[in-house]
């Protein structure tokens, strides 16, 4: 394998080591065969699994999901994909009323071991309806996993996690960081659900970030560590399970907390993080939490718009300085 990967041909080539493994692992979304995926995730699948593991779906959120989930309770493993995170809502009920209840309501003779992957997020200028990040739809959601991968390597790595849990997971893949590049992952790698990564150690304040504002907050630190402020960095990677434990441990050395966010503030997962540190972790805290989120609008299509919407470095830099001084 090359030096480095792409995190678009990391989705691809997670999926593949899955399919190899497991030849309960199937694919299903639109344009994911022959085309290779709109944004070119699923490249390469279809001419290693043919049809026969890799299905081309009707333009129809609740088929490709309604398929996937009939599919995970006969004893396949489907890896469905829905274009866009915003199109969750066109087959909300069966990822928010059946999927995530059939094990529970069942009392466990049923699993539905499925992946719903989904390009998620914004900063590209696709306008209010293709721009969304839904992390936080999800997690209202009682019995859904949540994945969001920063690198490359977690793509892969999380992507086995989710393909072998036997709960269903949604997998939330940046479109911001699709053209990234990082080093590629040893052969067996797997990065456990729920396991947060400290990616840069500072004593002043802890950056809570996920997804694309990982290197948000990591260009952020960069930039106050000039000023001597240093700032430690934790990728959440998760929300469903939620690493309180790596948070609290890091705020254990820095005792102030921001979260950076890409949801809209209203309803972020920032506000169940800092709520759950309020209750567990107050006695770590020598200031008060910040919380830098989306602002809560549709997202405006004009770059220069959409740049005051989403945290930007600056707003980030601006936020841990204020809390420095506190």
């Amino acid at each position: 394998m090359a030096d480095v990967i792409s995190y678009r041909e990391a989705v691809a080539e997670g999926i593949a080591r899955e399919m190899r493994r497991d030849p309960s692992v199937v694919c299903l979304g639109e344009d994911i065969g022959e085309a290779g995926g709109v944004f070119k995730t699923t490249a390469g699948l279809f001419k290693e699994f043919g049809p026969e593991r890799v299905w081309d779906t009707p333009i129809s959120e609740q088929a490709i999901v309604g398929a996937a989930m009939g599919a995970a309770m006969t004893g396949m493993r489907p890896v469905a994909e829905i274009m866009f995170s915003d199109f969750l809502a066109c087959c909300w009920d069966y990822l928010a009323n059946e999927i995530p209840k059939v094990r529970y309501m069942t009392g466990g003779q049923v699993t539905v071991p499925l992946v719903v992957r989904t390009a998620n997020g914004g900063g590209l200028g696709f306008g209010a309806q293709h721009s969304q990040a839904t992390e936080n739809w999800a997690l209202t959601v009682p019995g859904l996993k949540i994945a969001a991968p920063a690198t490359p390597a977690d793509v892969i790595g999380m992507m086995a996690a989710a393909v072998r849990s036997d709960d269903p997971v949604v997998f939330f893949e940046h479109k911001g960081l699709l053209a990234s590049k990082g080093a590629p992952p040893p052969a067996d790698h797997v990065v456990e659900l729920g396991r947060a990564a400290v990616v840069r150690e500072g004593a002043d304040v802890t950056l809570v970030a996920l997804a694309s504002m990982v290197p948000v907050a990591l260009k952020a630190a960069e930039l106050l560590s000039g000023e001597g402020i240093e700032a430690e960095v934790v990728d959440l990677r998760c929300l469903v399970p939620l690493d309180v434990t790596t948070v609290l441990t890091s705020l254990g050395r820095t005792s102030r907390l921001v979260t950076v966010e890409e949801n809209p503030y209203q309803g972020g997962w920032g506000a169940t993080l800092v709520s759950v540190v309020a209750d567990e972790g107050f006695a770590l805290l020598d200031a008060p939490v910040r919380r830098v989120a989306g602002k809560c609008v549709p997202l405006p299509f004009a770059d220069a718009l959409e740049e005051r919407v989403i945290p930007t470095v600056d707003k980030v830099v601006a936020t841990v300085r204020g809390l420095a001084a506190y």
